[in-house]
């Protein structure tokens, strides 16, 4: 098996044993990204809209570095601590992925790494 990590330049390390991104044969596998803003280093927390822009742009970097696109894309999962704030998080992930979405599931838990409102994770094809 061909297994290869990738990071996002500039970004912060991961606050755990784990890779980011990891590509095995035609596969990559996102770990979930929390909305830090990979210049600052700081956590988006002002509202769930800049917060889900700052992950999908995270995941866009990630997968850039694999040299795959949102397009790539077959499925995300995204953690949420407050589903009242689906509506409002779903609106800025629609803008991301147009044409076929990929499969998904939203769960609300009652807390992420770093106290952030939002995690997603995804899975993309070559």
């Amino acid at each position: 098996m061909d297994k290869k990590k990738f990071f996002i330049p500039g970004a912060p390390p991961p606050i755990g044993p784990y890779s980011p991104a990891l590509l095995v044969n035609d596969t990559l596998y996102i770990s979930g990204q929390v909305p830090i803003n990979i210049e600052t280093g700081q956590l988006i927390t002002e509202n769930i809209e800049l917060a889900t822009d700052q992950v999908l742009r995270n995941i866009k970097a990630l997968l850039a570095e694999a040299s795959m696109t949102l397009e790539n894309v077959v499925k995300c999962t995204i953690f949420m601590t407050d589903l009242n704030e689906f509506q409002k998080m779903n609106a800025v992930y629609a803008g991301y992925f147009e044409g076929v979405a990929p499969a998904r599931e939203t769960v609300e838990i009652s807390r992420l790494p770093m106290d952030a409102t939002i995690e997603i994770s995804c899975i993309a094809i070559k």
